[in-house]
């Protein structure tokens, strides 16, 4: 089956230029092309896309806020929608503000011909795609400035209703594809969830969750 991907961004070549690009794939198509936020919002919600390419700066909603949105409209659904951030700026506000805001990926432009399909195909199948060139700053930052509770735990009033079920799920769950039939629905979803669970708690792996779900109290032994 084909990834079905949005483009928004507020350059129209540079939207038509990547439609072309991934048109050139045989497993790509793209679904919808918006030239602000608040039109990928629209786009998002009216098409179901696998994937939006988003960019940050856009005039009235920001990639940023239109990430948020939604990933938060589609948070309980079956299948969800990954945002992946296609930008020129890698400068820290940018950065983490898009990946708190839910955004699986986050790629720079000067990338995007060698890269761009394989990146949308990694977070279509659930998983994350940081650029090369910023990821050691992201996952020291994210570490470090995790919102963190009183007992100095990272801050589960981040997490969306739907991720706080799943984190709860995975320490009595041992595998994706027990998480997938517990919450009826695909492995990539999971996945998905998985990803943004460890951006937001500043997380490095799986194990790191699962400890994090039984010292909060989500779970007990």
């Amino acid at each position: 089956m084909s990834v079905r991907v949005v483009i928004a961004d507020d350059q129209r070549e540079v939207r038509h230029g990547l439609s072309m690009l991934l048109s050139a794939e045989d497993d790509l198509e793209v679904v919808g092309l918006a030239e602000d936020g608040a039109r990928a919002c629209e786009l998002a919600a009216r098409e179901r896309p696998d994937v939006v390419v988003m960019d940050i700066r856009m005039p009235g909603v920001d990639g940023i806020e239109a990430t948020r949105r939604i990933v938060q409209e589609r948070d309980g659904d079956d299948e969800v929608t990954t945002v992946l951030v296609l930008t020129t700026f890698d400068h820290d506000d940018a950065l983490y503000g898009a990946l708190r805001a839910g955004a699986s990926g986050y790629m720079l432009k000067d990338a995007a011909p060698s890269r761009l399909p394989d990146a949308i195909r990694r977070v279509a199948d659930g998983g994350s795609w940081i650029d090369p060139g910023v990821a050691g700053k992201v996952i020291d930052t994210l570490r470090r400035t995790a919102p963190k509770d009183a007992a100095g735990l990272p801050d589960l009033t981040v997490l969306s209703k739907r991720e706080l079920e799943v984190l709860t799920l995975m320490g009595e769950a041992p595998s994706n594809t027990d998480l997938a039939s517990m919450l009826c629905v695909s492995e990539s979803t999971v996945k998905t969830h998985i990803s943004r669970l460890l951006m937001k708690t500043g997380s490095a792996e799986r194990s790191q969750l699962v400890a994090l779900a039984y010292k909060s109290g989500l779970v007990r032994p």
